[in-house]
Parts: C-alpha cells; structure tokens; sequence
C-alpha cells in the first residue's frame, strides 16, 4: 500500500489495550456490566461470528493476515478472520452523517499525506464487548506508513481513538504489519460449523422417528 498504488497482504499480530485505557466513569460501567454479564461462559463476539471492527480489528488476528486492495477511489482491506472487510473512500466523496447507519466498522475516509495514509471513522455502533471499546461519538484516526527493514516491506501503524463519552483522553496505540511473503489469504468461514451441526442435528432427529 502506497500513494502510487502498490498493494499487498500483511501479517496481523495480537495487541492488548484495556488494562491501562483512560476510561470515563460511564465506560468503566458499561465494561464492568458486559464482563459480570458473560463471566465464566467463554463467550465472545468472535465465537459467534461477529467481526471485531474498528478500531479492535487493526489489532487482533491471531496471526491471520491483512490484505490490502487499492484503487484511486477507494482502499479495501480485508481482514482473513471473519472474512471482515472496510472500504475506505479516497476520493473525497461527501456522506451525510444523517444517512449513516452505525455499525462496527463504521465508514470511513482517506487521504494521503506524503506517503502516509490518514483514515478517519465515524459512524461506530457503540461496542463495550471488545477490549478498544467505543461509543456511538467516537472518531479513530488511523496512521499507515510504509518502510523497509531486514530486507521486508512493512506497514506502520499509528491509531487514535478521539471518544469523549468512553475516554477521558485521546488514545493512540501503535502496531507493525510485516509483508507475508509467498502467502496468501485463505477463506474463514466462521458460520459454516454451526450450520453443519445443524445439519447433523436434523439428521439424529430424523432417525429417532
């Protein structure tokens, strides 16, 4: 990925966030409701097949990659876990915050500057179920700059999170993706198991009759 074009599969990493997050009275509640909520069941999101989103997505992967596919007008990254996929606008399109449906991914811009891409989201559906919570008022401005070392092209990445509801600060995090070489993007097909296990379900039922 860079301002001329090139694009390429990265390989994602772990990040952990919560422990030290300047949150708001409000969101400390709101975690501490979720976690009293699910404790001691296992569940999460992920178990059941709901994407991680912005800005959780940038930093959790468990080791499976990032593509990055770009066009003059628009950057599409997709996430291999959960088949997740952002679409960020380049040309300068103007949305109405009003037609602006809040989900996990948000929608998003991009602009270059030099040779780092800015990508700014708004439209966030608020999550307290994910480490990098968010509010419905949060904005995240992520920060991509490419560089080289030990002969590999990687990605800088640099993401503030601006929420005023959930943090009392500013928080920026930092990661590095590094090129995949002689990889590729595999399907995850995170629904799939549940519908086979449906499937044998029917067919235990319909040999008890």
């Amino acid at each position: 990925m860079d301002p001329n074009g090139r694009a390429g599969a990265s390989l994602n990493g772990v990040g952990n966030f919560q422990e030290t997050a300047p949150f708001t009275a409000e969101a400390r509640a709101k975690v501490a409701e979720y976690q009293a909520l699910v404790e001691g069941t296992g569940d999460t999101p992920g178990g059941f097949c709901v994407p991680h989103g912005v800005p959780l997505a940038v930093f959790l992967g468990g080791g499976y990659p990032v593509e990055f596919i770009q066009r003059p007008e628009q950057l599409t990254i997709i996430y291999e876990t959960h088949n997740e996929v952002r679409r960020v606008f380049l040309d300068g399109r103007h949305i109405d915050p009003e037609d602006i449906l809040p989900s996990r991914g948000g929608t998003s811009w991009g602009h270059w500057e030099g040779n780092t891409l800015v990508v700014e989201t708004i439209g966030l559906a608020q999550s307290v179920d994910i480490p990098t919570i968010v509010s419905e008022e949060a904005r995240v401005i992520e920060r991509y700059t490419p560089f080289e070392r030990d002969g590999l092209k990687r990605l800088k990445v640099e993401v503030t999170i601006e929420d005023p509801r959930f943090y009392t600060e500013p928080v920026t995090l930092e990661r590095e993706y590094t090129e995949l070489v002689e990889g590729r993007m595999l399907d995850y097909n995170c629904v799939e198991p549940f519908w086979l296990d449906h499937l044998e379900e029917l067919r235990a039922a319909r040999s008890r009759r």
